[in-house]
């Protein structure tokens, strides 16, 4: 009897979808759909309204993306401290106020501002909801929970750049931002019903040397896959800051179905994925992803007419749903549970980071060439992720086993 309580209690604990993973995950949808629908639209508005020059429109993304970076290295370390919903309601109003300033910025100036305060309230939220979301997933199930998770990101991604362009085309950014409103708001009911418990159910799954780590101290082991996501995240950056104005000089019109297809790629293959890591480790998901993410980028210069940029977006949907939760994964299980907050910080700042590195850096070089050579020299970045992963690669298995071996000798 005791030993079948024992199995039932085992069970109960690997238990994905609980109600809280599944509200955690819908808070997450909703913040991503703002800063989605947001985002794709501001390098075509501040060009319209404001007359901005390249550099200036990827300072709209930048200065966001280095906002949430520095707010992000005192949120990891804050969430030790077990203020986890203080730290989500502070955030979500500052993106929530942020956001309602986006519509009375007369000025590139102000909007700059606005986009500094979104950035500083999109680190705290960013990084409170995957923590808390982490510490009610099962250890042994982290890759394929945190791929679920990240579903709810890829459908923003999916769906949100299409509406956004769309509402404003159709009824100008005001209607935009107030619609970007509505999704902030939506999460305040739900906040009470994901606060986090005391301690996280999965502390149990670590190994006792991590769960009692409480230490602040990041492992190194978590900057390559940060350096990795960094990477990345460049080549995303030069996607969401000029692939409207990428359309306009190869005249393909609407080029949101870009987005729509490449996230509905992410959300094909982010659950096999998961499941892939969860079984065979990192190693038997990056590399495939990094080369389907460099056919995406060396496709998408040649991109004459619709049908060639949807083939560009399946493959770098491919490609960035098999590499970015992944990693997250990756980074997370190399940590106790108390520094969960700190690597899901350092994860989300190398994409933020990477991100906009990438804004500001291939905008220079679309200035120079075009923005057609800008993305066949942006898939570079990903030729040195598989160059940097396959050389750690090597380097740890010949590592690993001199070390195997003298504990099988011992």
């Amino acid at each position: 009897m005791e030993e079948l309580r024992e199995n039932h209690t085992a069970l109960k604990r690997e238990k994905l979808w609980t109600k809280k993973f599944v509200l955690l995950t819908l808070c997450n949808l909703f913040l991503f759909l703002n800063l989605q629908m947001m985002t794709p639209a501001f390098p075509a508005y501040v060009t319209d309204r404001f007359g901005a020059s390249d550099f200036q429109t990827s300072l709209v993304i930048s200065l966001f993306a280095f906002s949430a970076v520095i707010t992000r290295i005192f949120t990891g370390k804050a969430l030790q401290t077990k203020k986890s919903l203080t730290i989500l309601l502070l955030g979500i109003t500052v993106v929530l106020l942020a956001t309602a300033g986006y519509i009375w910025s007369g000025s590139l100036m102000m909007l700059f501002v606005m986009r500094v305060l979104f950035g500083a309230g999109f680190g705290m939220t960013s990084t409170t909801f995957p923590t808390l979301a982490a510490n009610v997933i099962p250890n042994q199930r982290m890759g394929e929970g945190m791929g679920y998770f990240g579903l709810s990101s890829s459908l923003a991604m999916s769906i949100a750049p299409v509406i956004g362009l769309f509402i404003l085309g159709k009824f100008g950014f005001t209607a935009l931002s107030v619609s970007a409103i509505v999704l902030v708001i939506a999460i305040l009911p739900l906040l009470r019903a994901v606060q986090p418990e005391s301690v996280s159910r999965t502390t149990a799954h670590q190994p006792q040397a991590q769960a009692t780590d409480t230490n602040s101290r990041i492992p190194r082991i978590i900057w390559l896959p940060a350096f990795l996501n960094l990477l990345l995240g460049i080549t995303y950056g030069g996607l969401i800051s000029f692939l409207a104005l990428f359309g306009k000089e190869v005249q393909i019109e609407n080029v949101g179905w870009f987005f729509l297809c490449n996230a509905g790629a992410m959300v094909l293959i982010r659950p096999v994925s998961g499941k892939l890591f969860d079984k065979l480790g990192h190693w038997a998901v990056l590399p495939p992803g990094a080369l389907c993410a460099v056919i995406g980028l060396l496709i998408l210069p040649h991109a004459t007419n619709v049908q060639i940029l949807l083939l560009a977006a399946l493959f770098y949907g491919l490609g960035y749903g098999t590499i970015q939760p992944s990693i997250q994964a990756w980074m997370i299980k190399e940590v106790s549970p108390s520094q969960r907050g700190i690597a899901n910080g350092l994860f989300l700042n190398s994409i933020d980071l990477g991100i906009a590195l990438g804004a500001m850096l291939l905008g220079v070089i679309a200035s120079a060439t075009s923005y057609s050579a800008m993305f066949g020299w942006s898939s570079l970045c990903m030729v040195l992720f598989l160059v940097i992963y396959l050389a750690y690669q090597l380097v740890w298995r010949r590592v690993k086993q001199p070390i195997a071996g003298k504990e099988m000798n011992a």
